[in-house]
């Protein structure tokens, strides 16, 4: 077809309409080969546009600025599909995208920080940090829910030590859509620690003892095991001395245990007393904003040698 004049709107070539509309020239010719900006042909067979091909390259450069894939672009000129449509779905990739750059800018942040001093991080949590930044939210619970699920499986769940399961899979473990560094170090560490073997078998065997009922007897009032046990344990007190058995004389259930009862009871402390463990929970209070607690297991194994100490008496 040969093109003519519009109106007051004259064909463009395709070297004018590119400097009227900044678009290269390159990618007009790009466009208009796929179907997206029709062109007439001149008398010698140059492209030309009239207005309303240029009315077509300013839609088809705002839709792809905005992030729009070529076939989506199509779809909304054929009408095949409308721009409120194509719009909402495209709006849920962009807030995807945003949560991912939020979460890879903490992570920057993160490196930046351990690299101005003596923990710089080697490649492999380099690595790691990245690859849970990008996961989402529900690729992250799977995680936890996976190492819930094999680290619990055949555990009576109503029995008192397999309740560990049930708050371990309950508990929120997303990384928020903002995240800070802290929370982004959180995560890489709590994905390492459901990972480690160890941690799994230490937590199975709590859960194990709970459900055999090994653990059924009398145990300290935890409140009254933190207000002694814990400032002793700080403070150095050797659980030996004439001072620690002072201190067990203040935690009721403990004081007047016999020699069996109190070694019953130190290999109970042991069992439910995990560093790791309390910093499970502890990662997850960084993870979800919580208010962070002084850890509580130390005052708990001091006991635990206080009570093994007292065991030369009757």
């Amino acid at each position: 077809m040969t093109a003519s004049h519009t109106g007051d709107h004259p064909a463009l070539t395709i070297g004018r309409l590119a400097e009227r509309t900044g678009v290269p020239v390159r990618t007009i010719r790009f466009w208009s080969d796929e179907g997206l900006v029709p062109a007439d042909r001149s008398a010698s067979g140059h492209r030309v546009y009239d207005a309303a091909s240029v009315a077509r390259l300013d839609l088809v450069r705002t839709l792809r600025e905005l992030g729009l894939g070529l076939d989506d672009v199509r779809a909304v000129l054929s009408r095949r599909r409308g721009v409120g449509e194509v719009a909402q779905a495209h709006v849920r990739a962009l807030e995807s995208r945003i949560r991912e750059l939020k979460a890879q800018r903490a992570v920057c942040v993160l490196l930046a920080r351990t690299g101005t001093d003596d923990t710089e991080p080697d490649e492999r949590t380099v690595t790691l940090m990245n690859d849970l930044a990008r996961l989402s939210a529900a690729q992250r619970q799977n995680l936890i829910d996976e190492f819930v699920t094999e680290t619990f499986a055949g555990t009576d769940p109503d029995a008192p030590g397999a309740g560990i399961a049930e708050g371990m899979r309950t508990l929120p473990s997303e990384l928020p859509d903002d995240p800070t560094p802290e929370q982004v170090g959180a995560w890489v560490e709590l994905a390492e620690l459901v990972a480690d073997p160890g941690f799994r078998a230490r937590c199975r065997e709590m859960a194990v003892t709970g459900s055999d009922g090994a653990a059924q007897h009398p145990q300290p009032d935890p409140a009254a095991v933190i207000e002694h046990a814990g400032p002793a344990e700080a403070a150095g007190v050797d659980p030996a001395s004439a001072e620690g058995a002072a201190v067990l004389a203040r935690i009721p259930g403990v004081d007047g245990l016999d020699r069996a009862a109190r070694l019953r009871t130190a290999e109970t402390i042991e069992l439910f007393s995990d560093r790791r463990v309390e910093r499970y929970w502890a990662l997850l209070g960084t993870l979800n904003g919580w208010p962070g607690r002084a850890p509580t297991v130390p005052a708990f194994e001091w006991l635990a040698r206080a009570l093994r100490a007292q065991d030369s008496q009757p």
